[in-house]
């Protein structure tokens, strides 16, 4: 089973990207969203890869930018209803840790923006997701008191870096794009200031 890939970007199609290692290339299922977070074709990728088998399609590879995506990718699949597509589609517009936030506010119409999942659908995600870890970070599904700004989760490494960026006037779509590469090249432990200096190196090329 390939659990991850380390390459170069070979092609990004509209639902899948090529990475090619050792001169092999592998094509992996992604969603709109880490798909628009990849380097450029000929950078350096690492993707946390789920493998599945199907009896008709064979072999296939979905390709996530963290390990938390991997984590909830495969809590959403375990849920009757939602298949790879629709597991993507939650992703695509929230990530793990927005995703805990909402199924501890019960917030189904949060979760049913992803395309093709309906409000019961929607509903049945945020009652089978509760108390189930989406995030590596303690607490993820911690009660939110939200009359207190002191509940909110803290920010991680790359959210901070991401608003630092913003307060010197850079648009966030390019903030977020440019520590996203930061994280994927440096890894999930980096530092606020590593992630920042990288964001403004890639920000100047």
């Amino acid at each position: 089973m390939i659990g991850r890939l380390r390459g170069l970007v070979a092609e990004i199609g509209e639902d899948e990207a090529m990475i090619d290692v050792a001169g092999v290339g592998y094509v992996v299922r992604c969603g709109a969203r880490t798909l628009s977070r990849l380097p450029a074709a000929g950078e350096e990728a690492l993707l946390h890869v789920e493998t599945q088998w199907g009896e008709q399609t064979g072999m296939t590879l979905y390709g996530f930018l963290t390990r938390d995506e991997r984590r909830t990718f495969l809590a959403l699949k375990a849920i009757q209803g939602v298949g790879p597509k629709a597991a993507l589609a939650v992703l695509d517009v929230l990530p793990p840790a927005e995703l805990a936030q909402a199924v501890a506010r019960q917030d189904k119409a949060l979760v049913a923006r992803a395309q093709g999942v309906g409000p019961k659908l929607a509903l049945r995600i945020v009652v089978e997701l509760k108390d189930k870890p989406l995030t590596a970070g303690p607490a993820a599904f911690a009660p939110i008191d939200m009359g207190s700004p002191a509940a909110a989760a803290a920010p991680s490494a790359a959210g901070e870096a991401v608003a630092a960026l913003m307060s010197l006037g850079v648009a966030e779509v390019n903030a977020r794009r440019v520590i996203d590469q930061a994280v994927m090249r440096l890894g999930e432990d980096a530092e606020i200031a590593v992630l920042i200096k990288a964001g403004l190196q890639e920000l100047g090329r």
